[in-house]
């Protein structure tokens, strides 16, 4: 384009031309005149028939009419507030913007103030004629409705597919694939999917949401963004380390999420408006849940049990795992949950209690009694309770105990079968790497620079085969068999209290004050049988 200036009458004209197309002037099948290239050629013979020079041509593509972050439109607007030039040229006042506070701001605002004379050829807006202003407002109030039309039109749309059951997110909930066959169905990916299955097996194993993300981190699992990405599946967010390392929050949200039970939960949040990306979060009873519309990963009871967990806010005491009764014992008097503490003594002599948390939070007025109690005592009491009714009731001869499904070893394989082939990738990368480097295509530091990232991944992936071939060795079907039946044993015997079993079968555990003169102790089990 050329920038020399053009001379008439001893005046300088200078305009830019700005061109805008966007996804919703494509669905709305607007006319061939409507493309970028028309567009451009429609403004350039408008500019050329009045002698005026082209400062520059400005192109958005794939924005919206509302967006005030379109990358050329804001170049456009710091050369205007430069006086680089004195007009811009648009077909229409929608291409410029649809969003009225826009058009006050600039046409109506700033751009008289910085010298700019805004033209839209097929409005005849021009801020030069006298009497032009109402009808540029009008063109904006309309480019507004229209706005917001269609935001309605495709919330309707959207909205409806929810309440059908389709998945319209951008990319699949972890654990999952985008059917190819049908890009609304979700299907199970293996290899997520079990990562998903022990991330669940731990919260019933009592582990604490960080302790997760550490055993996680250290058999070299990387967190569900790393994993879309190494996929090449498309991603909202970009990642924030090269680690792909799991935090308490990713687990935290895995464990809360219902998709893994087979039930399409949706519109969880929204956006203020058409003109704002801000998202609300919307009251559970208008989010869209529709049942059974793809495989579960994990089965209701499982899910159910992990959230009831997962709602005591039992804390962890330092190793990751909380106690078996953690959230579950109460103070007889004020109701009050039952907290842990110590005696203070470190190794063997190390002795844990649970007390009135109203007592121990109510500073110097007590507003409850201590009701304090020996967390191993009561544990063992709960277990010998547990043991008459079991006892009682079941043998282990009378059990049917299912056939493992070797579920585990076949994922194993599908890894250990994927990972080879990106090793593979990997080392033909770094051939490639160091003949672009001798041939002179790659400099030095960059050829150091991206050797180090290709050696590190190299290293993950080599580290994460051996892990693989490790675990398939002592993924031996009699093996299973003989740990299913030791499991068995070990839970009809009780001598440990599993806490997911503990969950599932106490309501609550009340603890009265001990009596100073007969040092008895009141304490009620409450059972959900």
């Amino acid at each position: 384009m050329s920038e020399q200036l053009r001379l008439e009458g001893g005046v300088t004209i200078l305009c830019a031309i700005y061109t805008r197309l966007s996804k919703e002037d494509e669905d709305k099948q607007q006319p061939e005149s409507e493309s970028i290239q028309n567009q451009k050629s429609l403004l350039i013979s408008y500019a050329v028939e009045r002698g005026w020079d082209i400062y520059h041509i400005y192109c958005d593509e794939d924005y919206s009419g509302a967006d005030s972050l379109r990358p050329d439109f804001n170049k456009m607007i710091e050369a205007a507030k430069e006086k680089k030039f004195q007009i811009i040229l648009c077909k229409s006042q929608s291409r410029f913007t649809r969003d009225m506070e826009l058009v006050e701001k600039y046409i109506h605002g700033l751009f008289p103030i910085w010298g700019i004379r805004f033209i839209a050829v097929a409005d005849n807006a021009d801020t030069e004629i006298k009497g032009n202003k109402k009808a540029r407002q009008i063109n904006g109030l309309i480019n507004e409705w229209y706005l917001e039309d269609l935001s309605e039109n495709i919330r309707m749309v959207f909205d409806m597919k929810r309440r059908q059951g389709q998945y319209i997110g951008g990319f699949p909930v972890y654990g999952y694939q985008k059917d190819p066959k049908n890009k609304n169905h979700l299907i199970i990916e293996p290899e997520a999917a079990e990562v998903v299955r022990q991330i669940f097996q731990w919260a019933l194993e009592g582990h604490g949401k960080q302790n997760i993300a550490f055993m996680l981190n250290s058999r070299g699992i990387v967190n569900p963004t790393r994993y879309k990405a190494e996929r090449g599946w498309s991603c909202n967010h970009p990642i924030k380390n090269d680690y792909g390392l799991w935090n308490k929050t990713t687990v935290w949200r895995i464990l809360h999420n219902e998709m893994y039970t087979g039930v399409m939960v949706q519109g969880r949040t929204k956006k203020v408006s058409y003109k704002s990306k801000t998202l609300i979060t919307m009251p559970e009873e208008q989010w869209f849940r529709v049942e059974g519309t793809h495989e579960a990963i994990i089965d209701r009871k499982t899910f159910q049990t992990v959230q009831k967990l997962m709602a005591l806010r039992s804390r962890e005491d330092g190793t990751g795992i909380v106690h078996p009764l953690a959230g579950l014992v109460k103070c007889m008097d004020c109701g009050s949950t039952m907290s842990k503490t110590s005696n203070g003594k470190k190794g063997p002599k190390q002795v844990y209690y649970l007390r009135c948390k109203l007592y121990a939070d109510s500073g110097e007025e007590k507003l409850c009694t201590r009701h304090s109690i020996r967390l191993d005592r009561l544990i063992d009491l709960v277990l010998e309770r547990l043991r008459h009714y079991v006892q009682n009731y079941y043998t282990l001869e009378e059990m049917e105990l299912p056939q493992p499904r070797d579920t585990k070893r076949d994922v194993l394989l599908q890894e250990q079968k994927a990972l080879t082939a990106q090793l593979e990738k990997r080392s033909a990368a770094l051939k490639n790497l160091y003949l672009d480097k001798v041939s002179g295509v790659l400099s030095e530091g960059q050829f150091v620079d991206l050797n180090q990232d290709f050696l590190a991944e190299k290293s993950r992936l080599e580290r994460r085969l051996s892990q693989i071939d490790e675990e398939l060795a002592e993924q031996e079907q009699p093996r299973q068999q003989t740990d299913l039946m030791e499991k068995a044993q070990e839970l009809l015997k009780l001598d440990t209290l599993p806490r997911e079993l503990a969950v599932m079968l106490i309501q609550k555990i009340e603890i009265g004050e001990q009596d100073p003169d007969t040092g008895q102790q009141e304490v009620k089990i409450h059972w959900k049988f």
